[in-house]
């Protein structure tokens, strides 16, 4: 579910939420935040609020590969530093984000999210896979892929 080289993405700012539209062939070219000049890819894990994340749920033109955890979560917080380094072989064909369950309570009850950590993954404004339990950023990365392209 990547983007079509010829058309170009919307793709939601990191660091102030505007909405952007970059060529997908440029997308690895580092582009920048036409409203706050940011880049648009840090190759890095975006912690998001549930407000926010529908913001980018909603708007975004490539899939986002989501972090539901919590801080009491021992594999949690071991597979963090797992996830950070999945983004960045991941960025930009996918949006790695992270929402606490914590402070999304009523996101993660939406979404039905009943252990953690979860990755679920999102393509067009709906979740099309998820996967349960921490894992190295090899198989976050294998998985993502997989099941991005199905």
């Amino acid at each position: 579910m990547t983007a079509s080289p010829q058309i170009a993405p919307q793709i939601v700012c990191p660091h102030c939420d505007a909405i952007n539209r970059v060529p997908a062939v440029r997308l690895a070219e580092g582009p920048r935040c036409g409203a706050c000049h940011k880049p648009l890819f840090e190759r890095a894990p975006l912690a998001l609020s549930e407000a926010r994340f529908r913001r980018h749920l909603q708007h975004s033109g490539i899939p986002l590969l989501v972090d539901f955890w919590a801080s009491w979560c021992g594999p949690c917080r071991s597979m963090a530093p797992e996830f950070a380094a999945a983004a960045k072989g991941l960025e930009p064909r996918m949006r790695l984000i992270k929402v606490s369950t914590e402070e999304a309570p009523n996101l993660a009850a939406e979404l039905g999210i009943s252990s953690i950590p979860l990755l679920a993954l999102f393509s067009g404004g709906r979740e099309v896979a998820r996967q349960a339990g921490a894992m190295p950023a090899s198989r976050i990365a294998a998985w993502a892929t997989a099941a991005a392209a199905a």
